[in-house]
């Protein structure tokens, strides 16, 4: 299926690992140009030599109102144009409400939400002239909580919200706004934390178990083909929905 992504312009935050690295390399397979936000240097650099050089690496992350305006200066300085922003870099760093402080509670915020409206907001004035759509990566817990990581999951409800308030704002410029939400994905990352068990395997298939299609995790490669398709002009009229890619993990009996 041809997606009409060739040459479009994509920025996609966290952009070389885990998920973000599966969306940029189904970008670069479809012949979109990502630009890769993301200070993982190795990983960056394999993903542009993929690209035969059609990619951007951005090594930074984005704690900053004027980082987020760096990358769209840089961008537009390159390749002239913004067709698309994948919002996804964050991390679930355990900051709950009893053994938090109010301090790292803003912090956790500030690290996991911030950025997503700062990228879209000094992209806009591109997106408006494409038309582009926006992917907000969000995740399971904000529908279900965790425990125990109060600021991550704060977060990420928060970015389900902006998702629907911008798929409003944004239609008189017909920018499409969509989120997807993740569950138990096998993530460099969420590798590190299976590690940090006494019998990782065990927990493993534990969790496994409990994941009702197929009782495996899902592929950040299954997360990135509804974040292209989303990007994609086959998804031309689908704004202001929350997709969940979590074989059925959220809202179909475990018990299964």
């Amino acid at each position: 299926m041809d997606l009409n992504l060739k040459d479009k312009v994509i920025l996609v935050s966290g952009g070389a690992k885990g998920i973000g690295g599966a969306i940029s390399r189904g970008l670069i397979e479809e012949g979109a140009i990502p630009v890769l936000i993301d200070p993982s240097e190795k990983e960056g650099k394999e993903l542009v030599a993929l690209a035969g050089g059609k990619a951007l690496q951005i090594p930074i992350r984005l704690f900053s109102p004027e980082q987020a305006q760096e990358v769209v200066q840089t961008t537009i300085k390159k390749f002239g144009k913004i067709d698309g922003v994948v919002n996804n870099a964050g991390a679930n760093d355990g900051v709950g409400l009893e053994h938090g402080t109010p301090e790292k509670f803003a912090q956790s915020i500030a690290n996991n939400l911030f950025h997503y409206y700062h990228l879209v907001h000094y992209a806009l004035p591109f997106l408006k002239k494409s038309k582009g759509a926006l992917v907000n990566i969000s995740s399971k817990t904000a529908v279900t909580g965790q425990g125990g990581t109060s600021g991550y999951v704060a977060a990420k409800g928060a970015q389900l919200a902006l998702t629907r308030e911008w798929a409003v704002e944004l239609l008189p410029y017909q920018i499409r706004v969509n989120a997807i939400l993740p569950a138990e994905v096998y993530t460099p990352m969420y590798e590190s934390w299976i590690n940090s068990f006494p019998n990782p395997e065990e927990k493993l298939q534990e969790i496994n178990r409990k994941i009702p299609l197929g009782k495996r995790m899902t592929t950040p490669e299954e997360i990135a083909s509804m974040a292209i398709f989303l990007l994609s002009d086959k998804a031309s009229h689908i704004t202001g929905q929350h997709l969940y890619v979590d074989g059925g993990y959220t809202h179909l009996d475990r018990s299964l």
